[in-house]
């Protein structure tokens, strides 16, 4: 089972979003691996996307990352409390990712449990388990990763992404969510999800 290359990410973002569905993000940390199936990603291309942190080329010490190699994780904090993960895509110098919104858990998903709700799985109520991984921040939260892991490349041993090689399913394309002050760019449909 391959893990996902820089060459992987090193294209149009579009199609990235899309064909990381169905891949699995792994986490190392020491002798814990927690493993998520991808099933929710969102594009954002900084050249022409009110909602992405470089539009226009905008350039602050928050988006400098997203000008970095593609296949380098971009965390950023929202609502001064949720990390955001998200994959650079496209060339170095091109301010472009994938936000990584939605996952289904495959291994290590007690101490996923542990991170989001401070209690193990079996206690965990349905309402909890329902919306245990649906959105960016309650992933990064289960997969314990935090603006630490800023700049990160996602080819090496800590964090990284691999194609099992499966078929993903139906794959879904919707508009974003929670970017309804980017004017036109809030209605491209630059989402993208798996049927459950």
């Amino acid at each position: 089972m391959p893990k996902l290359t820089r060459d992987f990410f090193r294209r149009d973002t579009l199609e990235v979003a899309q064909a990381l569905l169905g891949t699995y993000l792994i986490r190392r940390m020491g002798d814990t691996l927690l493993c998520g199936r991808i099933v929710e990603t969102e594009a954002y291309i900084g050249a022409v996307d009110k909602a992405c942190h470089a539009y226009g080329g905008r350039r602050t010490p928050r988006a400098e990352t997203l000008y970095g190699p593609p296949g380098t994780a971009y965390v950023y904090l929202i609502y001064g409390m949720y990390h955001c993960l998200n994959f650079v895509t496209e060339e170095e110098g091109v301010a472009a990712a994938v936000l990584l919104r939605g996952l289904e858990p495959v291994e290590g998903t007690e101490a996923m449990a542990q991170n989001r709700y401070g209690r193990s799985l079996p206690e965990l109520t349905p309402y909890q388990r329902k919306n245990f991984l649906n959105g960016p921040g309650k992933v990064c939260q289960a997969m314990a990763i935090t603006r630490a892991q800023n700049g990160l490349g996602l080819t090496g041993n800590e964090l990284f992404l691999w194609d099992a090689g499966e078929a993903a399913g139906t794959v879904h394309r919707g508009t974003r969510i929670g970017v309804d002050y980017a004017e036109e760019a809030a209605d491209f449909p630059w989402r993208f999800w798996l049927s459950h």
